[in-house]
């Protein structure tokens, strides 16, 4: 894992790969992309490569990594650059993190590379940093079953020189780079991020294998467990808030709901726009292995209280609703009446920052 292209993942991930292979292990290269890099590409030397899919979409054939090639092959070790890639459409899979996933569950090691900053959970914070939403990203989830993760670092004052130099991209795309996501301050500020996502993957290990001082971590003040519920709304800005409480859940090591109250109990009363509004949600709730619920009710303030203090939830994560997004009955101040109620709990209102570009 690194904090931008250039500060030499691929080749760090070779290296490894070279020494596994002198270590007698059979190693290959499922997808490698060079970049022109000829010192990277100098790291392939001895290892074999698995040759690339075919694939063509709308009259234009594009390579993506064979995935099945290397099932059929399958060697105790392989090599997937760009981790975070979306496959040409017709594949088989969606993502390349999904072929990797096959791979694993076929019992392949896979060494594989990806920049922090295409962590679903931290997409909006990166949105902040650079004003360049990241399309391309990985559920948390994934990222944690990794046995390792190497943080591979170079200083931006560094990175950029190597720019300068043409060692990561063409002149022509480096000049364009440098003023964009390659603006020196937005390098120190995801560079910050990767080291602070290191130390946490360290923390989360450390807990993983039982260290004494881990029987702490998921329990709050009162010596209660932490327990998260995130309000689904129609609000666009809800995305926001199930990043924000999946991060912060990872974090505490909390247990985390995302929760929708319909008078009906299901989504069949709702107009087609808002069903559509609230399934995309919760779905992206899940895809973050968030556990999900529809609740039956008419006052949403009294159903998420009552259901969270059956659950014991410490925190109930909101965005302030647009104009009636909750229905009439809170028209006053919706956010105000769970606060109101909800004395025993944390109610943490997620703001949508302001964006340094479009």
């Amino acid at each position: 894992m690194g904090y931008a292209a250039g500060v030499g993942k691929t080749y760090k991930m070779l290296e490894e790969a070279q020494e596994l292979k002198s270590r007698g292990l059979d190693v290959v290269i499922g997808y490698f992309e060079s970049h022109g890099r000829v010192e990277t590409i100098a790291k392939t030397e001895g290892l074999e490569v698995v040759p690339r899919l075919l694939v063509d979409y709308r009259d234009t054939r594009f390579e993506e990594m064979d995935a099945e090639a290397i099932l059929a092959r399958h060697p105790r070790a392989c090599v997937v650059d760009e981790f975070p890639h979306t496959n040409v459409p017709g594949s088989l899979r969606a993502k390349r993190w999904e072929d990797v996933e096959a791979l694993r569950d076929a019992g392949i090691d896979v060494l594989t590379t990806m920049n922090v900053q295409h962590l679903e959970s931290l997409n909006d914070q990166v949105l902040h940093i650079t004003g360049i939403r990241v399309r391309e990203t990985i559920p948390d989830w994934v990222v944690r079953q990794a046995d390792e993760v190497v943080m591979v670092d170079l200083t931006p004052r560094a990175l950029l020189h190597r720019l300068e130099r043409g060692v990561v991209y063409s002149r022509d795309k480096a000049h364009h780079a440098v003023k964009n996501f390659f603006r020196e301050s937005s390098l120190v500020a995801l560079r910050e991020l990767t080291l602070r996502e290191a130390a946490h993957e360290v923390e989360h290990r450390i807990a993983s294998v039982g260290d004494e001082s881990a029987g702490q971590r998921g329990l709050n003040e009162q010596g209660r467990r932490h327990r998260i519920l995130v309000l689904i709304t129609t609000n666009p800005k809800t995305a926001i808030v199930i990043r924000r409480a999946r991060r912060v859940s990872d974090f505490l090591g909390a247990d985390c709901f995302a929760v929708t109250v319909q008078p009906s109990g299901d989504l069949s009363r709702a107009s087609e726009e808002d069903r559509e509004a609230i399934e995309k949600h919760l779905n992206f709730a899940r895809a973050l292995r968030l556990e999900t619920r529809v609740l039956e009710g008419a006052d949403t303030a009294s159903v998420v209280i009552d259901f969270a203090r059956r659950n014991e939830v410490t925190q109930i994560f909101v965005t302030r609703p647009e104009s009636g997004a909750w229905g009439p009955i809170f028209s006053k101040d919706p956010v105000q009446r769970l606060i109101d109620r909800a004395k025993d709990m944390q109610i943490v209102i997620v703001s949508d920052r302001e964006q340094r570009a479009e």
